[in-house]
Order: C-alpha cells, then sequence, then structure tokens
C-alpha cells in the first residue's frame, strides 16, 4: 500500500519539480543585469567589456539557453547549485551551512504555535461561551490582524532593548531563539485555534461521540482517543505547508532579527543581484514543499484508516 502510493507521488513530483527548475531558470535569466559584471565587482576588478567577455565564458553564459538550462540540470542531479557570483562559493554549501538554523527557528514557531494553540483551541470547544472561549477568540483575532514584522519589532523592542532578557540580533544561545520563534509562532496560533475549535465541536456533535458516553466511556477518553485525533487531521495538511514555509526561510523575520538562516541569505543576495543564489533558493524551496507535502500525506494516511480505502 505505501510502497505503490509512494511510487505514484515521485511520479507526480519529477515533472513538477522540473518545471519548477525551468520557470526558475528562465526568471533569473530575464532579470536585468549581467551575472559576469556583477561577479566581477564582487572581486574588486573594474568590468571592462573584454573582462566581461571571458567572465561570461568561464561562466558559460556564452551558450545558448537550452544549453546553460540542461548543464544546470546535470549540475542538479549532481546537488550542484553553482557557485555564487559574490562570495565564490557553492550555493548549495552556503544553503546547507545555513539550513540548520532555519530549521531551528521552524521548529521553535511550530512548538510556540502549538503551545498557544492546542490549550485555547481544545478549551474553546469544549467550554463554548465560556471567558477561555472569549480569550480564544481575541487571541485568534489579535493573531490574524497583527503584521508579522510589526510584532517581531515590538518584541525585540521591550524583550531585548528595554527589559535585556534577550539578545538584540544573531544567534547567541539558546535565549536567542525564543523572540523570532515566538513572533512566527504567534502569527501562525490564531488559525489553529479557530480550526482546531471548529473541527472538535463538529466531533463532538456526532453519532460516535453519543455512542462513546452511552457506553459508559470517560469524557476524557472519549475527547483524547477519538474526537480530538479526528479533529486535529484537517490542520495537518495546513502545518504541512506552513513547515515547508518555515523551512524554506522566514525572509523577513529572520531580516528583522539577523538570523544567520537561508531566508536571509536569499534577501542578501537579492540585493547583491546574485542570480545563481536565487536560482537555487528557489528550487531548494520547491523540493522542501514537496517532501513535506508527502511526508503529511504518509501521517494522513496512518492516522486515517478512511484514506486506505481509496
Amino acid at each position: 500500500m505505501f510502497a505503490r502510493y509512494l511510487i505514484q507521488r515521485i511520479g507526480q513530483v519529477i515533472p513538477v519539480l522540473l518545471g519548477i527548475s525551468a520557470i526558475s531558470f528562465l526568471l533569473m535569466h530575464l532579470t536585468p543585469g549581467d551575472p559576469a559584471e556583477i561577479m566581477l565587482r564582487a572581486d574588486g576588478i573594474q568590468p571592462t567589456q573584454e573582462a566581461i567577455a571571458m567572465t561570461r565564458i568561464t561562466l558559460g553564459l556564452d551558450r545558448s539557453i537550452p544549453e546553460q538550462y540542461l548543464s544546470w540540470l546535470v549540475q542538479l542531479l549532481q546537488l550542484d547549485l553553482g557557485i555564487s557570483y559574490s562570495s565564490g562559493r557553492p550555493v548549495m554549501s552556503e544553503l546547507m551551512m545555513r539550513f540548520p538554523a532555519t530549521a531551528l527557528l521552524a521548529g521553535g514557531a511550530l512548538a510556540a504555535a502549538m503551545l498557544i494553540a492546542l490549550p485555547l483551541g481544545i478549551g474553546s470547544a469544549l467550554y463554548p461561551g465560556s471567558w477561555l472561549d472569549r480569550l480564544g477568540r481575541l487571541i485568534a483575532m489579535a493573531s490574524a490582524s497583527m503584521p508579522g514584522y510589526w510584532l517581531g519589532l515590538l518584541l525585540l523592542y521591550y524583550g531585548a532593548v528595554k527589559l535585556k532578557l534577550f539578545p538584540v540580533m544573531g544567534m547567541e544561545g539558546a535565549r536567542s531563539i525564543v523572540l523570532p520563534a515566538l513572533t512566527l509562532g504567534c502569527g501562525m496560533a490564531g488559525i489553529y485555534i479557530r480550526l482546531i475549535r471548529a473541527n472538535l465541536l463538529e466531533e463532538l456533535g456526532k453519532l460516535y461521540v453519543t455512542a462513546a458516553r452511552a457506553k459508559g466511556l470517560p469524557e476524557w477518553q472519549i475527547i483524547s482517543s477519538h474526537a480530538l485525533r479526528n479533529a486535529v487531521l484537517p490542520s495537518l495538511t495546513l502545518l504541512g505547508i506552513q513547515t515547508a514555509s518555515l523551512l524554506g526561510g522566514s525572509v523577513i523575520i529572520e531580516s528583522i532579527f539577523s538570523w544567520p538562516g537561508i531566508g536571509k541569505y536569499a534577501v542578501d543576495a537579492i540585493f547583491a543581484k546574485d542570480y545563481i543564489v536565487i536560482q537555487g533558493y528557489v528550487f531548494m524551496m520547491a523540493v522542501i514543499v514537496v517532501m513535506v507535502n508527502l511526508i503529511v500525506d504518509l501521517i494522513q494516511l496512518l492516522l486515517d484508516p478512511r484514506l486506505r480505502l481509496r
């Protein structure tokens, strides 16, 4: 069952990745600016016409676009995303060096979101109309209304500048992850509060819950073993999409907190017009999104027996 499903999904993934690679490659070649000139200026060399022509030959930019694309595809199969124009280092090495920081931030953000959303979402569903329900809806509304950059700057000002409880920027010990993770987590929590509340309320009104209560099962067992499990399933798809987005680097938050992740690396590459880095970043993002969605689908297949019958 799982082997067949994996083969089907891999068959769907390959043309998607090929399409994304072609689009990102063409977009980078349509953007203004000459990579050869950018590379020369980064090395402190005066970009004369002769120097630019020689550099273009060295980079293979004198060949046709289809030839360049095929050459890049061969490099991709070897896990080679090219050489950065500005730093002269392999793009794959630069991305892999920064990925652990982004993964750490993504994990912290998801943990913060779940710590806020699960108790409030479950409490709101179990006690509709109570003060806990009103608090959950208020926090959900505030979470949806607050821009991430505004909340990040607010937490940075009070948590780091005024109270001096956390580092101002960078990755300096365990405390440095608190503010950026909380910024991202608070922005995500509101969606899950509403989603868990709505789904759990729906599950608690179904016949199987009534039957379980009639059999005398404890309420906590009905909620934890049956209703909550079914209520959380629809959230997994959204969680997968947001996880993929976080692993791709939260560009604004990483820039605000100077977090050394791949999102900030991509922003620096945009300002430096380092197109080969942007191209590699876009492709890596696509791979992350596809892989995370595949993992989420497999988890749903394990948790929901009904999906195995399709």
